[in-house]
């Protein structure tokens, strides 16, 4: 598929969507919106991009499409627009858990056409208006590639390298609900909590007065439309609820090393969550390492390459598709020391 030939379509054009709609338009790409807010298509006419009344007329013909509504939305979305869409039309989604969808396309026969996707980007902001088409520049996104779909995610990768400058990141839908719930799920709840015990305090008003980067650093996500949270976390749920047991446990270890007035407790937890944060200020993958897979096999290998990456912490910054072999262009981080 060459991208100055590419016909793209974007169905629920908010925050996300409206950032992958305003990204493909300014890189010449010929694409169409379509969201079910009247205003929010009306807005997408008035930038001079297609917006058809029509979920059927938005993704007629076109090579690709991604699905960027509601969580709750996606299942009936996706069936809806495999039937409008052709046969070799590309379907994603920006779904921020992954198994759900994932499980209702094989039960319905779709994972030679949709690859689930999640860009781990965003911001406290929603709608169109607060789109911005530089938001997945160096982002990572995640793709869970399948055997029968091991094509449309070639496609894919190459796409949201080349285009959105992002970092792909191949797993299994379940290692990405479970890495999302520490990643991005428990700290929208965490900066909930924080925030909630602030507002139902007597010292609201002394806390907002002495707040400074700690505390809107820790309670930013707290801004996310509520709606949105509540959706993510209620549709990733057993992993948000396991890892907040862990978080609990924890938090009862500081607790009694405060009761107990032991210092060194208390500095080994801190000291090791310090290593944890200067890791990820310091992170730095090695130089790419291609690796090649040759064309008109099975692909169980490819597979298994992507799959592993992924769960090590890896991502791809190139995907170079030839009529013989597909080259990966793979960052792999080093073992901690």
């Amino acid at each position: 598929m060459l991208v100055d030939r590419l016909r793209a379509a974007v169905v629920g054009t908010g925050l996300i969507g409206g950032s992958i709609l305003l990204r493909l338009r300014e890189r010449g790409i010929d694409v169409a919106g379509w969201d079910p807010d009247a205003a929010t298509r009306a807005e997408g006419r008035a930038r001079g991009v297609p917006y058809p009344d029509a979920l059927a007329d938005a993704v007629r013909d076109r090579d690709v499409v991604f699905l960027c509504g509601p969580l709750s939305s996606l299942p009936e979305t996706l069936l809806t627009v495999s039937r409008c869409a052709g046969p070799d039309c590309v379907v994603t989604d920006v779904g921020s858990t992954k198994g759900g969808i994932a499980g209702y396309a094989v039960a319905h026969g779709l994972t030679d056409r949709f690859v689930p996707g999640h860009p781990m980007a965003g911001t406290e902001r929603a709608g169109l208006t607060a789109a911005a088409p530089a938001l997945f520049d160096g982002a990572a996104w995640v793709l869970c590639p399948t055997a029968a779909g091991i094509d449309r995610f070639r496609t894919l990768a190459a796409l949201l390298i080349d285009v959105f400058g992002a970092r792909v990141v191949p797993l299994e839908p379940d290692a990405h609900d479970a890495a999302a719930a520490l990643a991005s799920h428990l700290p929208h709840l965490l900066a909930g909590a924080l925030a909630a015990t602030v507002a139902d305090t007597d010292l609201r008003e002394a806390v907002l007065g002495l707040a400074a980067g700690s505390f809107r650093d820790g309670t930013r996500v707290v801004g996310t439309p509520a709606a949105r949270t509540v959706d993510m976390l209620l549709n990733n749920r057993a992993q948000v609820l396991a890892q907040l047991d862990r978080v609990t446990n924890l938090l009862d270890r500081y607790a009694a090393a405060l009761r107990d007035g032991d210092a060194a407790a208390l500095a080994g937890l801190q000291q090791r969550a310090r290593g944890l944060r200067l890791a990820l200020l310091d992170r730095e993958l090695p130089a790419a390492t291609p690796r090649a897979f040759p064309l008109g096999m099975a692909g169980e290998d490819e597979l298994a390459y992507l799959l592993a990456l992924g769960a090590a912490g890896g991502y791809l910054t190139g995907c170079e598709v030839t009529p013989a072999t597909v080259t990966y262009a793979a960052h792999l981080p080093a073992a901690p020391a």
